[in-house]
């Protein structure tokens, strides 16, 4: 049997893999506390279909307001979706994201798999592991850096990487590594590699998985030089998808001679960029971003890769949204496959 403990509460594993929680934990929620659960999780439950469909939702925002998978957040997620309690911890022990011991503020993930394991991930995990003076799923005594040695960050073309709260932190080194623990229990910003301009807890981050945005995942740029080698290739040999029924874009010379339109399909614009632009990997009618992120004249969407969303002047995150991609209109965006982040906030998605 295996144990964790931080701050009174513990976890524990037995032999068989069933996972508990101490008395403790099973203490009822505050009257406050309670409420603003309940009416958060009235908005989660809302977006589905069948109530019971919003389990994995409910469980990340038990973690946001616990830290992790408590008794009485099982307690409150089986009452409020009509689920037994063993239903309730089956999905939670299945999914290692769903924590049930005490998690620390900051999950650091340290990529062993085979090319991060070459490119210096076994070492990294070794040195910090010794460094902080834990193993895998372990705490550390002031709560601050929960250790994990995880499979795959799905981030093979930067290894070897860590994440922080499932930030990307590229091309690491036990030097680097060590640091990034450092200012994590330190309580400094610390800035990933890519994406948002900064580091969350984990409860807040708990709380975006549940169904909430920050309006951080659209600051930073999603896709690196290295990812967007490929993309590169395709350009210098003219390169492009082969058509067909699933295309989501068509040319004027395809289209009704009439109105440039085909009926069934979203019209995107077939003309030239705008001068000093290019036309992006999304088609006509979007370009790509100048590199200090600006755009054409007259074109106020922006668009970011890693979240799919664009974001109009009306966006609450405009002002802090680099954008990566813009489009000349909202038909165009959407026909890109692109989701309005204002939809998103209201946990409403058009598609």
């Amino acid at each position: 049997m295996t144990g964790h403990s931080v701050g009174g509460f513990s976890g524990f594993q037995t032999a068989s893999g069933h996972l508990t929680v101490d008395a403790e934990s099973k203490e009822p929620y505050a009257d406050d506390v309670l409420a603003q659960l309940k009416e958060d999780a009235a908005q989660v439950i809302a977006r589905y279909p069948q109530p019971r469909s919003a389990l994995l939702p409910l469980l990340h925002l038990v973690q946001a307001a616990d830290g992790y998978v408590t008794g009485r957040g099982i307690d409150f997620c089986a009452e409020l979706l009509e689920l037994t309690r063993a239903e309730v911890s089956g999905v939670a022990t299945f999914y290692t994201q769903y924590k049930r011991h005490p998690n620390g503020e900051y999950t650091v993930g340290v990529c062993t798999n085979t090319l991060c394991a070459i490119m210096g991930g076994d070492q990294i995990w070794d040195e910090v592991s010794d460094y902080l003076g834990v193993g895998h799923d372990e705490t550390t005594p002031d709560g601050k850096i929960t250790l994990e040695r995880v499979e795959c960050n799905a981030a093979c073309d930067y290894a070897p990487v860590v994440m922080a709260n499932w930030e990307f932190f590229d091309n690491q080194t036990p030097e680097s590594t060590r640091q990034l623990v450092d200012d994590l229990r330190a309580g400094k910003d610390v800035a990933p590699t890519r994406g948002a301009s900064r580091v969350c807890t984990f409860k807040q981050v708990s709380r975006v998985l549940a169904g909430f945005p920050d309006g951080l995942a659209d600051e930073g740029i999603g896709a690196g030089p290295a990812s967007l080698v490929g993309l590169e290739v395709a350009r210098e040999n003219n390169w492009t998808a082969p058509g067909g029924a699933s295309t989501r874009h068509t040319t004027k010379g395809d289209a009704d001679a009439s109105d440039g339109h085909v009926p069934g399909q979203a019209t995107l614009f077939a003309d030239d960029a705008p001068e000093g632009f290019t036309t992006s990997s999304f088609g006509p009618g979007t370009v790509e971003a100048a590199e200090d992120g600006s755009g054409p004249q007259g074109w106020d969407i922006k668009g970011n890769a890693n979240s799919m969303l664009f974001h109009t002047p009306d966006s609450p995150w405009y002002g802090r949204t680099k954008a990566e991609v813009w489009f000349r209109d909202e038909e165009a965006a959407t026909a890109a496959g692109f989701t309005d982040a204002r939809s998103r906030r209201n946990g409403k998605d058009p598609r």
